[in-house]
């Protein structure tokens, strides 16, 4: 038996529907797998990398979380970052002339 007109728009439409969800699904995903990504260098140049660009990111961060962290629970995962940096008082440095 042969499907009407209206029938086999109605089934094209149905599996349009499907193919955008799939698509929104696959987006997030590769949206949450970027942000990972972006997090693990940011991380990996924070705890491994001594360098000038290194420092300038964790005085960046240290700066921008607070502002950009709405939760508590946020904030606590970010302690450590969100942490000042301990003053470094140059008159007590070991082995300076005086």
């Amino acid at each position: 038996m042969r499907r009407t007109i209206h029938e086999r728009l109605t089934q094209i439409d149905a599996r349009r529907q499907t193919l955008k969800a799939q698509l929104s699904k696959l987006q997030r995903v590769e949206d949450t797998r970027r942000k990972i990504l972006i997090g693990a260098l940011v991380l990996h140049r924070l705890e491994h990398g001594s360098d000038a660009l290194s420092r300038g990111l964790l005085e960046w961060l240290r700066q921008e979380l607070p502002t950009f962290l709405k939760r508590d629970i946020d904030r606590q995962l970010f302690a450590d970052l969100l942490m000042p940096a301990p003053d470094r008082d140059p008159q007590s440095s070991e082995g300076t002339d005086q």
